[in-house]
């Protein structure tokens, strides 16, 4: 079995390449970005990242990563209890609050022409991500990780997320919040995939 990632770190592939090094899964990696011959050969919607197995296309970041870590049964729990319950709440609690609110306000500001930006929209994201930080603390309770003592997919899309805010310059407004991505970030499995 042999993994192909298709996409530039410096994007939600990141999350994927880190998987993969945490779990200590051989892959190989084709940096391309979105859009380019590389991703659309494979995905017409040349959107990244893509994940090739078996012969089949995976797309979608935080599905790559559910089913990377069911079938190498690490990074989340077995289907059916409760924790895995508690595990997909997180994620779509991230996938809805953090990664939503930043790629609207990326999307905004790279997509639309300079005379059409509207700063409310920047305004109302970075509200947004304020409060989410207020509940991944909740969330996060006496951790280290969202699931207590075991580090998971959702903290792999936590810490992106963390990331992401702060190379946008969102505010970050929970110090917990910025010590954890630090933390995160600072993983061994991390720091080997992490662009330079």
């Amino acid at each position: 079995m042999t993994y192909t990632v298709i996409g530039a770190s410096r994007s939600r592939t990141i999350r994927v390449l880190w998987l993969l090094e945490e779990l200590g899964v051989l892959f190989e990696h084709i940096p391309a970005a979105p859009h380019s011959k590389d991703i659309t050969e494979v995905s017409p919607s040349g959107k990244i990242p893509a994940l090739i197995v078996d012969g089949t296309v995976l797309t979608d970041s935080v599905a790559i990563m559910s089913f990377l870590a069911d079938r190498h049964g690490g990074c989340t729990f077995p289907a059916g209890s409760i924790e895995r319950a508690q595990l997909d709440g997180h994620l779509n609690f991230l996938n809805e609050s953090m990664d939503f609110v930043l790629w609207s306000a990326t999307k905004h500001h790279y997509a639309q022409p300079p005379s059409t930006l509207d700063p409310q929209v920047l305004k109302q994201a970075e509200e947004a991500f304020s409060n989410a930080q207020a509940e991944f603390e909740e969330r996060l309770g006496e951790g280290p990780f969202l699931m207590g003592e075991r580090f998971t997919i959702a903290d792999i899309l936590a810490a992106h997320c963390g990331g992401w805010a702060i190379g946008r310059k969102f505010p970050i407004t929970s110090p917990r919040f910025r010590a954890y991505v630090s933390e995160m970030r600072a993983r061994p499995a991390f720091q080997r995939v992490a662009p330079k």
